[in-house]
């Protein structure tokens, strides 16, 4: 077996430590009627940490699974079963076509700005032209992150860089009973890009690159693109079984490939082609087929005008307006296409020498 290096992670928390931890969750003063339950809450949470309690619910995998007596999440066996049915569904040609529309910012008037943001009306001038169309349109709005309360998407913790086949799908890596490290979003997101026939993405710019929200998804996504199905056949995360499978091939699976995408990027100063040719890089790599030139949208909304007003210049660029409505029209045309096996993938039945 090839042997993973190791030495950089410190060592676990103590128990004093942990406490301090644990309780600057409820700082309020509010808490201190309750602080007798908190430390009895405390000492069973400091247990399931040292104990390394990630999931407590397990149910043997069954048949066809590598180990059919494996003990696995339940919560993770449950959402792979639901993938593979939302799978089946997006292929049958019975059922109404659907857009997965992104909201990128992370700004909302639910949250410290006290205000939307353009890219949420940009995201509504697309349901509107898609839904016109007797399109479904499913929204993700990834400023509720900030806004809403204890949602998470969990950064993706680069288990593919160990090897591929440890790197499961959908990811095994949350919810972590034992870390705290639970609510996490990306089990109802990976539904939502599973079920649709298309994305559109509509982002900001922040300092050249995508928000924060926006980028945690991106990252979380990378077991859509060679994600092991099986977490039996690695024994969960055993890092060495991953890499003796990968090392004998693997073939990689793009499990989001063929859908269609539109792209809707825009800033006020700086950045906006560099993030729309990331985005686009990202998804051609992950196999899905742009819309079009005309889908695949960077503009600026007042160019080094102010931030206050942004919203009234937005208002008067009826063209921007109209050319977001174009990449949803576009996107809503290869969504036709692809589901009357129109769309043309020339590239689609090639033999790749590098598959990674």
């Amino acid at each position: 077996m090839t042997k993973p290096r190791t030495g950089q992670a410190p060592p676990p928390l103590g128990r004093d430590e942990f406490h301090l931890q644990f309780q600057r969750s409820f700082a309020d003063p509010a808490f201190d009627t309750v602080k007798d339950a908190l430390s009895s809450v405390e000492q069973v949470a400091w247990t399931n940490y040292v104990e390394g309690h990630k999931s407590p619910v397990t149910e043997k995998a069954g048949p066809g699974f590598a180990d059919p007596d494996y003990d696995l999440s339940a919560q993770w066996k449950a959402d792979s079963k639901q993938l593979a049915t939302l799978e089946i569904q997006q292929k049958d040609a019975r059922t109404p076509s659907r857009v997965l529309l992104i909201c990128g910012s992370a700004r909302n008037d639910g949250s410290c700005p006290g205000e939307i943001s353009k890219t949420w009306r940009l995201t509504c001038l697309a349901q509107e032209i898609l839904e016109a169309q007797h399109i479904e349109v499913d929204l993700l709005d990834l400023s509720l992150l900030t806004s809403d309360y204890d949602k998470h998407i969990h950064p993706c913790k680069g288990c593919a860089s160990t090897a591929m086949p440890l790197c499961h799908w959908p990811c095994s890596c949350y919810p972590n009973h034992g870390q705290r490290q639970t609510n996490d979003w990306m089990a109802d997101i990976y539904q939502k890009w599973v079920a649709a026939h298309a994305v559109i993405i509509l982002t900001p710019v922040y300092w050249y690159q995508t928000p924060g929200v926006l980028k945690l998804m991106i990252d979380r996504l990378v077991c859509a693109d060679g994600g092991n199905p099986d977490p039996t056949s690695t024994s969960g995360k055993n890092a060495e079984k991953a890499k003796d499978i990968e090392l004998a091939g693997w073939n990689y699976p793009k499990h989001l490939a063929g859908r269609a995408y539109g792209l809707v990027v825009h800033g006020d100063v700086a950045g906006i082609e560099g993030v729309r040719r990331s985005l686009s890089d990202w998804l051609d790599w992950m196999g899905l087929i742009d819309a079009g030139a005309g889908a695949l949208l960077d503009r600026y909304i007042g160019y080094y005008e102010s931030y206050a007003d942004s919203h009234a210049t937005l208002d008067k660029d009826l063209a921007v307006q109209d050319e977001v409505r174009n990449v949803a029209r576009a996107v809503a045309m290869a969504v036709g296409e692809l589901r009357q096996g129109t769309l043309s993938q020339p590239d689609k039945d090639l033999t790749k020498p590098r598959p990674k």
